[in-house]
């Protein structure tokens, strides 16, 4: 089984407010992995004591633990859980009902002898390669679908978007988003590679479009993970789109051994 991970913050100053993680429980009959993009919260820290880089890491961890831990209960509920229990260590201290509450996109994948499990919340994305080479991207397109006029202004998008129907959502506070968030469950013997992407690092094929998401994960399966991170980083410098010039950039590729 191979599995690579590679996480760059997108300015060396600034701590990287992505988590990544990868678990092979000792069992070796399945494993998961998990990536979280960190929001980046407004100047006047939306009401929370905490930075978001501490919330992605609490997350992360609580996810890692149950996905492992609680393999019967489905992605959804085990994001639920991982959300209350994140919530539950700063309500008290933190205004938890500010719609920048630290908060984060979601993608999880968890594989046992029978099946993969996917999930993913908001634009990070999950890439299932099939045996035969076919990549399908597990994607939540919600924000791509707003037009950009609806997204003038973090007020704007804040008071009538952010964790809104007809907006998008991700994981804040409230444990019932996990219901809004796309998953896909596959036979096992259907996939031969999971690649997981936050916005930083899928921008080669989103923001830049070098290539579709086959040749991604051919890039990732000759350079490496770090080497597709290389490839955007080298974009942004010669072709910058506006925006963020760079972004954390997390990718995980886990190869699956046969089933």
């Amino acid at each position: 089984m191979r599995t690579e991970l590679v996480s760059e913050p997108g300015d060396p100053g600034r701590p990287n407010e992505d988590f990544a993680s990868v678990a092979l429980p000792a069992s070796e009959q399945g494993g998961a992995l998990v990536v979280l993009d960190g929001v980046t919260p407004p100047s006047d820290g939306g009401g929370c004591l905490h930075s978001v880089h501490w919330f992605t890491a609490r997350l992360g961890g609580a996810l890692t633990e149950l996905t492992v831990s609680l393999p019967d209960v489905p992605l959804t509920g085990v994001l639920s859980r991982g959300i209350a229990r994140t919530a539950e260590s700063h309500a008290s201290t933190c205004d938890l009902s500010h719609p920048r509450t630290p908060q984060a996109t979601v993608v999880l994948a968890r594989w046992s002898p029978d099946s993969v499990e996917c999930l993913v919340l908001s634009d990070s994305v999950l890439l299932v390669e099939s045996p035969d080479g076919t990549v399908t991207a597990v994607r939540d397109d919600r924000l791509e679908r707003l037009p950009r006029s609806a997204l003038s202004s973090h007020e704007v998008v804040d008071t009538t978007l952010r964790n809104k129907e007809g907006g998008f959502f991700t994981a804040a506070a409230d444990p019932a988003v996990s219901s809004r968030a796309v998953t896909v469950s596959l036979p096992r013997e259907r996939v031969r590679a999971l690649t997981a992407l936050t916005d930083g690092a899928s921008r080669w094929v989103e923001r830049f479009a070098e290539g579709d998401w086959g040749d991604c994960v051919r890039v990732i399966r000759e350079e490496g993970a770090a080497g597709l991170v290389r490839r955007v980083r080298a974009l942004e410098r010669g072709r910058p789109l506006g925006g963020k010039t760079h972004d954390d950039a997390t990718a995980v590729h886990v190869e699956l051994p046969f089933a």
